[in-house]
């Protein structure tokens, strides 16, 4: 079972999201997409949504579709559906309970973050360098903010794999206290 890399074509994946939708990555083949893995329960998880909407706003009508995957083991879709009310998230919430497209891109943390330039994956690994927010302005860097960037433009993203921060993913296999 090969684990999602950098530069080649992204897992395929059909989730339903936390509203009953059902959808595939290989629908949105001419899109870029950002898969952010999610955990409501995971304090990491919460903290970056504000990092994350920044960024949402500042590539808002470039066509990016923006997706949280849930790979929570025992989650429900009410949950989650609650969840995105909460906190005013603009986009979905695919279910992954069984784990296998969080084991497929390898995601081992949320919030761990994937970028997908028309079926190729070009980014993955952390959100930005700045987990303890101890950083000064100068020296934060936004890892989802510049891949971004140089994918619209089409460039070759500056830093393509980082290390990814946060809780560890709840795997079903990990057990609910892995």
């Amino acid at each position: 079972h090969s684990m999602a890399k950098v530069g080649q074509p992204a897992p395929d994946f059909t989730l339903t999201d936390c509203t009953g939708k059902k959808g595939t990555l290989s629908g949105l083949k001419d899109k870029v997409v950002v898969l952010q893995w999610v955990n409501k329960e995971c304090p990491w998880s919460v903290k970056a949504i504000p990092d994350f909407k920044d960024v949402q706003k500042k590539y808002a009508g470039k066509g990016i579709v923006w997706l949280g995957v849930d790979s929570t083991f025992g989650r429900t879709a009410e949950e989650d559906a609650n969840y995105i009310k909460d906190k005013e998230l603009s986009h979905a919430i695919l279910m992954d309970a069984d784990g296998k497209v969080g084991h497929a891109y390898g995601a081992k943390t949320t919030p761990h973050v994937f970028v997908v330039n028309k079926g190729t994956l070009v980014y993955m690994g952390a959100l930005h360098n700045n987990q303890q927010e101890d950083k000064k302005p100068d020296e934060v860097r936004n890892y989802l903010d510049e891949a971004l960037g140089a994918v619209l433009a089409g460039k070759e993203v500056p830093l393509a794999e980082t290390t990814a921060w946060g809780c560890r993913v709840k795997y079903q296999d990990g057990g609910k206290h892995g």
